[in-house]
């Protein structure tokens, strides 16, 4: 029937709705994203203690709830029904023409890094409704229809930041975390919470399973800030990301002895501090080797004192390559340089100048694994058709640390992380408009009338 609207019923009340296939490309540009309406929702978000610039919003403390309840009701505001799982997702839907077939979501994660910003995570979620409100308005008064939903966010711990896993609550649903797994893990020092006390000190756990027979998905889109100055450096304006690199978190324990500063000889020493300085100096050099990168945090060191020689330290470590295969010839030599280290008999030119003291213990415990993932080139195609048509845009592809079909629009730069990331007003609104690339997807998933294959979703920081 053309372009020509129907009259649908949903739920005792009638709306005006155009189904997915009978949408054209001039229908889809016509939606208008409001640029002002958009910015006071990413600066009105209750997200954590605010700095000048950033922010600060662990998982699961009372800042998250603020959060998370914000997110419900704006989205109640629009019509949609909410479900929350056992590891505190919130899923947002709108009445749909069809539910015989998995929807198609766009969303991210509401929680931070200890010094964060205002965009990384927050861009997503606050994008997810703006496109809601876009849908909502205009001559059509148009909804998201037939297959479409709008967020499946916001999500737990996506950043890893307080608990150490990152994209905890997607893993879950994806069955690559069990659940147990998820709820008996400790939090970062200085506390000792888990992060089943933590869900119970705020309330939010629903009773809907964590899982993808539970709450099926079609695809999942997601916009976000870029994490690295490409964009910026080439001045484009729109990135599409085209995979997802594997990493893996380790907690490396290193145990010496601790004697007085002054009176210790270097080679009395089982110093701790001056092995794993060692140790992350070879890491770097081992991950310059095979193009990767090597990143080292979280110090936890004892007892603290100046005149004190450490007795025991424990850190993060962090390994990323666009390849799997890459990360698991890096582990192994880490691993094995390490144990060396530790023992006195350094690796390489690292015992050059320096006292062999006494050895040290190391413990390595592996965190978290995430293997290298290819997003699906239906979505990318969506995404690149809603750039190169509907923005009237060239597009560009990045391959970052992110989930499922994404989209980056340029960060100052390319800092985030930091109070100081920052993305222009004009740069969040043109990447909203991806957002309603979802339309297209599923006019496309109607037209061939498939039921795509389930995927990993969210932010993989």
């Amino acid at each position: 029937m053309g372009l020509e609207t129907q009259r649908r019923t949903f739920s005792g009340s009638s709306r005006w709705q155009l189904q997915t296939k009978e949408m054209n490309e001039q229908l889809l540009s016509s939606l208008k994203v409001d640029q002002n309406r958009l910015m006071e929702d990413i600066h009105y978000v209750p997200v954590g203690a605010l700095t000048e610039t950033g922010m600060c919003c662990l998982a699961l403390p009372d800042a998250d709830k603020q959060a998370r309840d914000w997110f419900v009701e704006a989205i109640q505001a629009l019509d949609c029904h909410t479900t929350i799982d056992a590891m505190g997702n919130i899923f947002a839907v709108r009445p749909c023409l069809r539910n015989d077939a998995p929807l198609t979501f766009t969303g991210s994660h509401l929680d931070t890094q200890p010094t964060g910003g205002r965009y990384d995570g927050i861009l997503g979620v606050t994008a997810g409704v703006e496109m809601l409100k876009a849908s909502s308005t205009g001559q059509s008064n148009l909804h998201p229809p037939e297959t479409t939903t709008t967020q499946a966010n916001p999500s737990s711990n996506e950043e890893g930041a307080r608990f150490p896993i990152s994209t905890l609550s997607s893993g879950i649903w994806a069955s690559s975390i069990p659940l147990s797994t998820a709820h008996n893990l400790r939090e970062v020092h200085p506390g000792t919470a888990t992060l089943s006390s933590s869900f119970s000190c705020i309330g939010c756990l629903g009773s809907t399973p964590c899982s993808h027979d539970a709450v099926p998905m079609a695809a999942h889109f997601e916009l976000h800030i870029e994490q690295g100055p490409l964009l910026e450096a080439s001045h484009r304006q729109i990135g599409i990301v085209k995979g997802v690199r594997a990493y893996r978190w380790y907690m490396v324990e290193v145990a010496g002895r601790a004697c007085h500063t002054g009176t210790m000889d270097f080679g009395n020493r089982a110093d701790l501090l001056l092995a794993a300085a060692k140790m992350v100096l070879q890491s770097h050099r081992l991950a310059m080797a095979h193009a990767a990168l090597a990143s080292t945090g979280v110090p936890n060191l004892k007892p603290g004192s100046t005149n004190t020689v450490l007795e025991s330290m424990r850190y993060s470590l962090d390994t990323r390559a666009p390849a799997d295969s890459t990360v698991e010839t890096l582990e192994a030599q880490i691993m094995a340089d390490f144990e060396k280290i530790a023992a006195g008999e350094g690796a390489g030119s690292l015992n050059e100048s320096v006292t062999k003291g006494w050895p040290c213990s190391i413990k390595i415990t592996t965190d978290s694994v995430s293997p290298a993932v290819r997003f699906h080139p239906d979505c990318i195609k969506a995404v690149t058709e809603a750039a190169a048509s509907a923005l009237g845009l060239g597009s560009g592809e990045l391959t970052q640390e992110m989930s499922t079909s994404m989209t980056l629009v340029p960060c100052r730069d390319g800092v985030s992380h930091n109070p100081t990331e920052y993305t222009s007003s004009e740069n969040c609104a043109l990447g909203t408009r991806y957002c309603l690339s979802v339309l297209g997807f599923d006019r496309m998933r109607a037209e061939r009338r498939v039921i795509w294959s389930y995927q990993l979703v969210w932010v993989l920081e």
